[in-house]
């Protein structure tokens, strides 16, 4: 499957939550085990005027983790992704209704039952806002 057919695949699938950001999937990188979405957060998902809620910037950082693990360990029959902690860390202030910022999650490493990933958010101009670490159970089909 090439990158863009799995990118296609990716954002076929995704769920409704992703449509509440505004996000689309715009890169997925097998050799880094990585996955990118683009993001367009409205004043909607602010407080203070203009501040996006640290909670929609969790949850857009580990959209782009679970997405790598789904992304690149799919084909062995991933189907579900619980995730066991999420750390993040707020570098700066992320803006709503300010155009796109990007979701990059990466695979540190996997074992068949666990997942250790990494993210960061970026704004246009690839100013850090964001990371996060977590560590999530992986489902696999039965076989």
């Amino acid at each position: 499957m090439t990158s863009n057919d799995q990118i296609a695949r990716l954002n076929e699938h995704k769920p409704p939550f992703i449509e509440l950001l505004n996000g689309e999937i715009i890169a997925a990188d097998s050799q880094a085990q990585s996955c990118t979405f683009e993001f367009r957060p409205t004043t909607d998902h602010c407080h203070s005027i203009d501040v996006v809620q640290g909670g929609f910037i969790t949850v857009m950082l580990d959209a782009a983790m679970s997405h790598a693990v789904f992304a690149h360990l799919g084909p062995e029959g991933v189907v579900a992704l619980s995730s066991l902690e999420v750390t993040t860390r707020y570098h700066a202030v992320t803006r709503g209704g300010k155009g796109p910022v990007f979701a990059k999650g990466w695979i540190r490493q996997a074992t068949y039952k666990t997942a250790f990933m990494e993210s960061e958010l970026l704004d246009a101009d690839g100013k850090l806002l964001a990371t996060a670490q977590s560590v999530a159970k992986i489902s696999r089909q039965s076989s």
